[in-house]
C-alpha cells in the first residue's frame, strides 16, 4: 500500500502531463464523448505538455551555460536560488513527509473546489511539489514532526492553491481574453503585482503585441527568429567576457563563439517548442474541462502552468525576461551594498517569472506596465530568496534557496511566525486562511466563483 502512494505520489502526482491527461479524461466521460474522443482527447494534453517540457529542459540546459559564463565573465559569487537544487537536498531527510503532504494537499483543494467557491483546481504538479517539499521543511523546523506535520502541511499546501489562482483572476481573465484558464505557478504573487503596477502607471491599448516595426525588419515579427537575435546578443557578450577557455570546457572542444551562437539559436528553438506544447493543450484541455466543471466540480476552472500563458503575449515574454534580469542583477547590487548574501540571478526563474510578469504587467499597462512590473518581479526574485536563506539555513539549507516568489513570501511568514509563536502561531495562519476561504464563499451568495466570470 506504501508502495502504491509512493508511486502515486512521486510519479503521478508530480507529474502536470499526468494530471492534465487525467483532468482531460474525467471531464470528457463527463461529457460522455466517444471512445475516439477519449484516446486523442486525453493524450494530447498529455504530448503537449511533454512537448513542453521538452522546451523547458531545451532552454533550462542552454540558460545554465548563460549562467556558468556570466558568473565567470564578470566574477560573480554567490548563491544562486533554484528551486530543483533545494528540493533534492531536502528530499534526503524529509522525502516521506514531503510526499505525504503532496497528496494531502491535492486532495483538499480539490475539497474546496467541491464545497466553497474557490473552484480552481491546481494542475501543475511539479510546483506542488516543490511547496510541499518547503512546508515539510519549515515546519519540521518550528518542531512539528509525523502526522500532524503533514495534516499541517497539506492544509497549508491545499489552501493555497485554492487562494493563488483566485487572487488574481481577474487580471488572468485580461491576459487570456476570458479563456476559462487560471495562473497554476507559485510566483503567482510577483504575477499579480506587476499587473497592479501596470493598472497603475500605463495604458493597455500601448500593447507590447503592437511594437511597429520597419518593413524590412518584418522578419523580427517571427518569435523564433527575434528570440533568437536577442539571445545572440547575450550570449556572445557573455562568451567574450568568460574567454575562450573556460567556454571551451563547457563546449567540449568548440570554438566559444560558435558555441555561443548555437547555444542562443537553440535556446529559441526551446521556446518555440513550449509555444507549441502550450497550443496542443489548450486546444483539447479546455473543452474537455467544461465536462468537470458542469458535471464533477460545478463551475470549476483548471489553474495551469506560466508557460501556458506565453503564447498570449510572445513579444512581452522577451521584455518581460529581459526587464526582470536588469532587476535582479540591480537587485544584486543593492543586496552587495548592504553586506548581505549576494543573490546571483537565476536565469531560469526570470526567464519564466520575468515573462510571465511581463505578460501580466502588459495585459493592465501596456509596455510600460511590462517593463515596469517585471522589473520589479526581478527585484522580488533578488530580495525575497536573501529572506528567505536563514529560514531554511536552520536545517542546514543555508547555501541554496527557493527562487519564486510566492515560495519566499510564504516560506519567511510561515517560518518567522513559527518561530516566534510556535504551534498556536502556525494554527492562526490556518484559521486566517480558512476565514479567508470560508467568508466569500457564504457572503457573496450571487457569485459562482471567486474572482471569476461566471460564464467562460
Amino acid at each position: 500500500m506504501i508502495g502504491l502512494i509512493g508511486v502515486i505520489g512521486n510519479d503521478i502526482l508530480t507529474n502536470p502531463a499526468f494530471l492534465l491527461g487525467l483532468m482531460s479524461f474525467i471531464g470528457l466521460v463527463a461529457l460522455k464523448k466517444p471512445i475516439n474522443k477519449l484516446i486523442v482527447g486525453t493524450l494530447k494534453p498529455i504530448l503537449g505538455f511533454i512537448m513542453l517540457g521538452a522546451g523547458a529542459d531545451f532552454i533550462v540546459k542552454n540558460l545554465d551555460y548563460l549562467g556558468k559564463m556570466i558568473e565567470k565573465g564578470f566574477n560573480i559569487t554567490g548563491v544562486v536560488p533554484n528551486n530543483e537544487a533545494i528540493v533534492s537536498i531536502a528530499q534526503k531527510v524529509l522525502g516521506k513527509e514531503t510526499m505525504f503532504i503532496l497528496l494531502a494537499g491535492l486532495i483538499i483543494n480539490i475539497l474546496i473546489a467541491r464545497f466553497t467557491k474557490f473552484k480552481y483546481i491546481f494542475l501543475t504538479g511539479h510546483h506542488s511539489f516543490f511547496l510541499a517539499c518547503m512546508f515539510s521543511a519549515v515546519l519540521a523546523t518550528i518542531g512539528f514532526t509525523g502526522g500532524i506535520l503533514v495534516f499541517v502541511g497539506g492544509l497549508l499546501l491545499g489552501m493555497w492553491s485554492a487562494i493563488s489562482p483566485a487572487i488574481g483572476q481577474r487580471y488572468t481573465d485580461l491576459v487570456t481574453d476570458d479563456d476559462g484558464i487560471a495562473m497554476g505557478h507559485f510566483g503567482s504573487l510577483g504575477y499579480y503585482v506587476a499587473a497592479f503596477i501596470g493598472e497603475k502607471i500605463g495604458n493597455p491599448e500601448d500593447s507590447t503585441e503592437n511594437i511597429k516595426i520597419p518593413e524590412k525588419l518584418n522578419f523580427l515579427r517571427d518569435t523564433t527568429i527575434s528570440t533568437g537575435i536577442t539571445m545572440l546578443v547575450f550570449y556572445i557578450v557573455a562568451a567574450v567576457a568568460a574567454g575562450p577557455e573556460y567556454v571551451s570546457e563547457l563546449s567540449g572542444g568548440k570554438n566559444y563563439i560558435v558555441f555561443a551562437i548555437i547555444s542562443a539559436l537553440s535556446f529559441a528553438v526551446g521556446v518555440t517548442i513550449v509555444y507549441n506544447g502550450v497550443r496542443m493543450i489548450l486546444a483539447e484541455l479546455i473543452p474537455a474541462f467544461q465536462g468537470i466543471s458542469q458535471k464533477v466540480i460545478p463551475n470549476s476552472i483548471p489553474a495551469v502552468d506560466c508557460a501556458v500563458f506565453f503564447t498570449y503575449a510572445p513579444n512581452a515574454v522577451i521584455i518581460g525576461f529581459l526587464s526582470s534580469f536588469v532587476g535582479g542583477v540591480i537587485g544584486m547590487l543593492i543586496l552587495g551594498a548592504m553586506g548581505a548574501v549576494l543573490i546571483i540571478p537565476g536565469l531560469v526563474p526570470h526567464f519564466f517569472c520575468g515573462a510571465t510578469a511581463g505578460i501580466y504587467g502588459n495585459a493592465t499597462g501596456g509596455k510600460k506596465g511590462a517593463i515596469v512590473g517585471a522589473f520589479v518581479n526581478g527585484l522580488f526574485l533578488s530580495f525575497l530568496p536573501a529572506l528567505l536563506l536563514p529560514v531554511l539555513g536552520g536545517i542546514g539549507f543555508q547555501n541554496t534557496t527557493f527562487g519564486d516568489v510566492d515560495f519566499g513570501v510564504l516560506g519567511i511568514i510561515v517560518g518567522k511566525v513559527g518561530e516566534v509563536y510556535k504551534a498556536p502561531g502556525i494554527l492562526a495562519i490556518i484559521l486566517v486562511l480558512a476565514i479567508f476561504i470560508i467568508v466569500p464563499s457564504v457572503v457573496k451568495k450571487d457569485v459562482k466563483v471567486i474572482n471569476a466570470k461566471d460564464e467562460y
